[in-house]
């Protein structure tokens, strides 16, 4: 048993999840209709590729009662009914504060056997450029749980727009590596001056996985372009919401409120079969999380998968 903080600040909304509760609940969609409480989904395609696996990018946003959550759910309680619809979580919530190991072991309590986590790098360290031993090791000590139950798969290291390819940055990313030890990295990089065949060649040396992104067609944002450098593939979908992206989601709008439809996400089932061919495993990560939409863009992308491989 993890010591920790009083059962009572264990379940916790995350800063960023509850940034986006002044979005009240719209009636229950048609996800909840379609996709009941029941044994855990799979959300998995499965072909002589790797897995692919689908999930969402933080799951306990007050704005997804209603929408993908019951009405009448408990905070305590969304992650165990959001492991019963999807079968790995990105953290996000490590991004603002490294928290007491505790935390994530109560997380990885409300689990089944074969969910993932997914943790995301804290702020000191993408942000603020540190690279202390201190500073890991607690990172590390607090993703502890995760790992002794076999479910910890990777840290993203998410860098801001203002990150661009230099020397320091290069040595960042190398420094990263090497605090991080065995445990699998991807960088998801925000600057289109990243995406070159340098930044690909010195992320295959590292052994550090590119993260492709969807997001908005704006200049100096990075394209759709897929890259496989190390375990595992991953994927992140943002959204396109240009009006808002620059204003951030506290300059008057939210930049991930967007909601996907089937065109858009068909454009990307052949780049991920083709990241799938190369990878062991692919992930993708649905980051639109304004009311619920992520988890309904998840479930769209998992049919379009599946349909895809029946054809």
């Amino acid at each position: 048993m993890i010591p920790g903080r009083a059962a009572g600040r264990l379940n916790t909304i995350a800063p960023q999840e509850t940034s986006r509760a002044h979005h009240r609940a719209a009636p229950v969609t048609e996800l909840r209709q379609r996709d009941p409480p029941g044994p855990p989904r799979e959300a998995e395609a499965m072909t002589d590729r790797g897995p692919i696996r689908i999930g969402t990018s933080g799951y306990s946003f007050e704005d997804w009662v209603g929408n993908f959550y019951p009405a009448d759910i408990r905070k305590g309680d969304m992650l165990t009914y959001y492991a019963q619809q999807f079968n790995v979580v990105e953290v996000n919530s490590s991004y603002y504060r490294i928290p007491h190991p505790a935390v994530f072991y109560q997380m990885e309590k409300k689990t089944p056997p074969g969910f993932e986590f997914f943790v995301k790098a804290n702020q000191a360290m993408t942000h603020e450029g540190k690279t202390d031993k201190g500073l890991y090791e607690s990172f590390l000590e607090a993703c502890r749980p995760f790992k002794e139950a076999g479910k910890f798969r990777g840290v993203l290291a998410q860098f801001p727009w203002s990150f661009r390819p230099d020397d320091r940055n290069t040595d960042l990313l190398k420094k990263m590596r090497e605090n991080l030890g065995d445990v699998p990295l991807i960088v998801e990089f925000r600057n289109e001056s990243w995406v070159s065949d340098e930044t690909f060649a010195l992320l295959e040396k590292e052994t550090i996985s590119y993260c492709a992104v969807d997001e908005p067609k704006l200049k100096g944002l990075v394209p759709p372009v897929v890259r496989y450098t190390a375990e595992p593939g991953y994927v992140r979908f943002h959204g396109r919401n240009a009006k808002n992206w620059w204003r951030g989601s506290g300059g008057g709008g939210d930049r991930y409120d967007y909601n996907y439809d089937e065109t858009e996400l068909r454009e990307w089932v052949g780049k991920v079969f083709e990241l799938a061919n190369k990878a062991r495993s692919t992930y993708l990560f649905f980051n639109n999380c304004h009311a619920g939409q992520a988890a309904r863009s998840a479930k769209l992308m998992e049919r379009l998968l599946s349909l895809d491989l029946s054809q």
